[in-house]
């Protein structure tokens, strides 16, 4: 039976309608939904709040000089960009995005920071981003941002006990930290928190402890001890050594990034600014970190200390304050993050390994 030509408009124009009405949907739906931003989104904390943030209802904007190395990226939006050309700030800071998460930095493990070799770039690098982004962030009425620093801002002088580390909150001045990477998280503390006062930015000043966990930078020299342990004792075979830096007594604590984003969420919902440790209180020294590596491998393996950058003598998180302000602290003991890690980081070196034999 033919259609008569009046039919096909009408069904041209009922598509046409139903069309329109799901891009409204759609368009409403958006304006409905929390939007967030997330800089240093291909790195490791990033990859993992999106994720998180994803999990939470958020439409998510991510970006990064790179992809997630390790896994798809969750983002709804994600920009390939460097965050110190303000032409690619005003590209990606163009929304007033109900959060921003500022993550993106030059930054490393020991090997990294500690030699001097990086520090001009890790200064000019993280310091570039914090200002262009903050900035644009305070012209386009972003409702609140959270900044990750570190707790490598703490001065040297109240770390030289490993045994007896002061990292309280208030204990940053007079300043004196032990890295150019921390006097840079210093300043930019100090930024972000004067664009509060002079410009009612509503900002939120995390100091982070050792973040660590699967799908982190295990190789290449910018990896942290947790990860550089891991690897060390899976390539090692059994009844091998494996080489720590210092005379690895020097003492740490470490999170696992599963807390570390409850933190991180929990702080953002709240009302205070910090800054605020984000840590764990469960200090180790590094030779007892490698000698839970080795335990958790179940090989027979020899530690060997050698002369190497190993920062200050003694580092632990004091959570007095985070749980005052937002009633959290970790619920998972160092080990069973660890053993999380080994095992990723084992498959990695696993599968590089297959990688290698079949070339």
């Amino acid at each position: 039976m033919a259609i008569s030509k009046e039919s096909r408009k009408f069904e041209v124009f009922t598509i046409f309608h139903f069309l329109h009405f799901q891009h409204q949907e759609t368009q409403n739906i958006m304006s409905a939904q929390k939007k967030a931003l997330v800089c240093g989104a291909g790195g490791f904390i990033g990859s993992h709040l999106v994720r998180r943030l994803k999990r939470e209802g958020f439409w998510v904007r991510g970006v990064d000089l790179k992809s997630p190395e390790f896994s798809e990226t969750a983002a709804d939006d994600f920009i390939i960009g460097d965050l110190r050309d303000q032409a690619v700030c005003r590209n990606v800071v163009d929304l007033p995005f109900d959060e921003v998460y500022q993550l993106a930095a030059d930054m490393g493990g020991a090997g990294y920071i500690f030699t001097g070799d990086h520090d001009a770039d890790v200064m000019h690098n993280s310091a570039t981003i914090n200002l262009n982004v903050l900035d644009l962030a305070h012209k386009v009425g972003v409702k609140k941002i959270f900044y990750s620093s570190s707790a490598c801002m703490y001065p040297a002088y109240n770390q030289e006990d490993p045994d007896n580390p002061k990292c309280s909150e208030d204990s940053a001045y007079p300043a004196a930290p032990d890295s150019e990477y921390g006097w840079e998280k210093l300043f930019s503390e100090r930024l972000y928190l004067a664009y509060q006062r002079n410009y009612g930015v509503n900002v939120k000043v995390a100091r982070y402890h050792n973040i660590f966990g699967p799908e982190g930078t295990w190789r290449g020299g910018k990896e942290k001890a947790p990860a550089a342990m891991c690897r060390k004792v899976a390539e090692a075979e059994n009844g091998g050594v494996i080489e720590v830096w210092g005379d690895g007594k020097q003492t740490r604590s470490f999170l696992f990034i599963d807390e570390c984003l409850e933190a991180m969420r929990r702080f953002m919902d709240s009302d205070f600014s910090g800054p605020m440790n984000i840590g764990s209180e469960e200090m180790i020294s590094i030779n007892g970190l490698a000698e839970m590596v080795i335990g958790l491998s179940g090989k027979s393996i020899t530690i060997k200390n050698i002369p190497g950058p190993t920062g200050v003598r003694g580092r632990n998180s004091d959570n007095d304050l985070i749980r005052q302000k937002i009633g959290w602290s970790p619920e998972q003991p160092l080990r069973v993050g660890i053993e999380k890690t080994y095992n990723w980081i084992n498959a990695q070196v696993q599968a590089q390994s297959l990688v290698e034999v079949l070339k």
